[in-house]
């Protein structure tokens, strides 16, 4: 599997490349865990939830990506960054402690926007 599949009724299906070569571990314990019912909350623009996985840490950082998707282990929660958090100091995500990053959304990020808090699934790609 190469990718993974954020869905929702009012955005269709956004796709997100799997990065198996950066957390490899973590990938693996979401595809597992697949598919994921979604009920994000949102802290600045990322949205996140808890999963009730407790990953380990692999290869983390707190400064992110726009289309970073990343697993923070403090809050067990799978977390979307689409621009900046609270803690960021420029346009670039900063997670609020350290996450493992499992998959990169590519394209315009800006449709996540419309959301305070986003209800979907997460799903296997190709």
């Amino acid at each position: 599997m190469n990718s993974i599949i954020i869905e929702n009724d009012k955005i269709g299906q956004i796709k997100a490349k799997l990065l198996n070569f950066k957390n490899p571990n973590t990938v693996k314990a979401i595809i597992d865990a697949l598919p994921l019912d979604l009920n994000l909350a949102r802290w600045g623009e990322a949205l996140y939830e808890k999963i009730g996985l407790s990953i380990p840490a692999e290869n983390t950082q707190i400064d992110c990506e726009v289309g970073d998707i990343g697993y923070w282990m403090q809050g067990d929660c799978i977390v979307i960054f689409f621009g900046k958090t609270p803690r960021s100091q420029n346009d670039h995500p900063v997670a609020a402690s350290a996450v493992n990053i499992f998959a990169k959304i590519f394209g315009d990020l800006s449709i996540f926007k419309q959301f305070k808090t986003f209800t979907g699934t997460l799903k296997a790609g190709d």
